[in-house]
């Protein structure tokens, strides 16, 4: 899972088997180590939740979808789900999950095995 952050934006894309391991057991995270600390980002599928949310407690970024909008999005050719968290102020913490898509060019050093079939595949370079 990729995790990408800019200023009130938090985009999470995610390969074939952890679109997979959502659906099935309802969550999937990973992490970046410091050192003698480490940052925690996951995403959970959550029946109580009446829509998409984040939070961040403890080292965890924590984003959750309800579980009938996961199962919509795991089991279909739907790419992402995304959500405006309303924050104070007026502000709002824009949050996206993404199907990871293959690059149409090749990088070294990627490893692209387990990424979706790109859409466009043979029409254009990233």
């Amino acid at each position: 899972m990729k995790l990408r952050i800019q200023g009130n934006s938090i985009r999470l894309r995610l390969k074939q088997r952890e679109v997979q391991q959502l659906a099935q057991t309802g969550i999937v995270e990973d992490r970046v180590s410091f050192g003698e600390s480490h940052l925690i980002y996951r995403l959970r599928a959550q029946s109580q939740a009446g829509h998409m949310h984040a939070s961040f407690a403890d080292h965890i970024i924590e984003v959750v979808v309800p579980v009938q909008q996961v199962a919509q999005w795991a089991h279909t050719e739907q790419v992402g789900m995304e959500h405006a968290q309303p924050l104070p102020q007026g502000a709002h913490l824009h949050i996206l999950v993404e199907k990871d898509f293959k690059c149409l060019a090749n990088r070294p050093g990627e490893d692209e095995s387990d990424s979706f079939p790109h859409p466009a595949e043979g029409d254009m370079k990233c």
